[in-house]
């Protein structure tokens, strides 16, 4: 049986900021992990129906991670997020975008702040994930893109493998 997990999504548009709370029944070290390794992100960053495929991963303050989410029909849409800063199993900070097939930046669509925490609340973790837009326009346009529902289908798709990388630990 799955357990009530909290999941709140909040637009700020006098800031202009996501804020998206979750709460994951696993211990914090392994959503961490879930979070920062590209075998297991791969396994689960991305809407139900989306693959994702990592093309680079330099998990370290300056480094990125380059990735794809590919549709069904085979469509790749590509994104990368800048690590600024990393506080193992606290949190990190990262400058996320979209990007073409090489990884460069693409300036049509907005790039947004990430500032991820996680925090453990009982048995489970709780993680807030904070998205800064530079402008209101660009927290439109994502939210107009679905941030919410890929949000919430990207999410289940961690509580899923979660399920099943603590089955393997008992």
């Amino acid at each position: 049986m799955k357990p009530n997990l909290q999941f709140d999504f909040i637009v700020d548009r006098t800031k202009n900021t996501l804020t998206i709370k979750r709460e994951f029944a696993a211990n914090r070290q392994l959503v961490w992990d879930c979070h920062t390794k590209r075998e297991l992100l791969d396994q689960w960053f991305s809407p139900k129906t989306f693959t994702t495929k990592t093309k680079t991963m330099d998990f370290q303050e300056g480094g990125y991670w380059h990735y794809v989410m590919i549709s069904p029909e085979g469509q790749e849409f590509g994104s990368r997020l800048d690590y600024q800063t990393i506080r193992p199993i606290d949190g990190y900070t990262a400058i996320d975008g979209f990007c073409d097939e090489t990884g460069a930046l693409t300036m049509e669509l907005p790039k947004s702040k990430w500032d991820v925490t996680f925090t453990d609340i009982a048995e489970h973790t709780l993680v807030q994930t904070i998205v800064t837009h530079e402008s209101r326009k660009d927290l439109e346009t994502i939210i107009e893109m679905g941030m919410e529902e890929g949000m919430a289908s990207t999410l289940e798709r961690l509580d899923e493998l979660l399920m099943t990388l603590t089955r393997g630990e008992n």
